[in-house]
């Protein structure tokens, strides 16, 4: 498939251009020649140097990201950036990226993906961002209590052997759930304001705790990759659907 018929599917997909405004990231196509054929792509969480050489080694000629290189510009190609551009260049791997635009796709994006995982049921967006979402919200099929709901996540989730953390502020037993993964915590006012007894986010700031306590609500601290590795998993199956081969490059931080 021709990469720039390829890109302009997958924006169109992912509605990229909603973003443009409000997202850091570059979101498309970050390096590379738009008239290249692509037959293989790779797919991981972040564009790294582990793992661009993986999806070169893998003969991908397509890497898709959820972070990629260029947030808010490039102004010198040194140091990791050039150590993250050069292979690109060298292998002829061109890089395309989804960041605010994989967390808020509401079927294929991250926090839909964890929606699935607990099997939530009338679900809605959530984690409004100018004007678009970069979350979702919904109903456990049943209450269930702290740990209980810890435990389920620490047996489906890769957080590199780190224990999911859990500001137990909340009610006992948790049925609302609010979604934002990676880097959440600031969305546990709304998720107070949404009815929700619990925010599922991967990390958590200084602020959060207090803020949780004083509004009565249970955060956990599942892991920004834990959290993040549904949607370009959702979009490796798309891509496959789409009839190109594909691989996963699984390079877990543990954070």
């Amino acid at each position: 498939m021709h990469c720039a018929d390829l890109c302009a599917r997958l924006d169109a997909e992912l509605d990229t251009a909603a973003y443009a405004d409000v997202d850091a990231s570059a979101n498309g196509l970050q390096v590379g020649p738009a008239g290249i054929d692509v037959s293989h792509v790779a797919f991981a969480v972040d564009a790294a140097q582990a793992t661009i050489d993986e999806a070169a080694e893998a003969g991908a000629d397509l890497l898709v990201t959820h972070h990629g290189i260029s947030w808010g510009g490039i102004e010198r190609i040194t140091g990791t950036t050039y150590q993250r551009v050069a292979p690109l260049i060298d292998d002829d791997l061109a890089l395309y990226v989804s960041h605010l635009p994989l967390d808020g796709h509401q079927g294929l994006g991250n926090a839909a993906g964890l929606a699935d995982l607990l099997d939530l049921g009338n679900r809605a967006p959530f984690g409004s961002l100018g004007g678009t979402y970069i979350g979702q919200r919904g109903h456990l099929p049943e209450p269930l209590g702290v740990e209980d709901l810890r435990e389920e996540l620490a047996a489906e989730l890769d957080t590199g052997g780190r224990p999911i953390r859990v500001l137990d502020f909340g009610p006992g037993r948790i049925r609302n759930v609010a979604i934002v993964t990676g880097s959440g915590s600031d969305w546990v006012d709304a998720a107070v304001e949404a009815d929700a007894d619990a925010l599922l986010t991967g990390e958590g700031k200084q602020q959060v705790y207090h803020r949780a306590r004083e509004a009565g609500i249970t955060v956990l601290l599942a892991g920004h990759y834990a959290t993040e590795t549904f949607g370009v998993r959702s979009l490796q199956s798309l891509v496959g659907d789409w009839g190109l081969e594909t691989t996963f490059v699984d390079c877990p931080t543990g954070l």
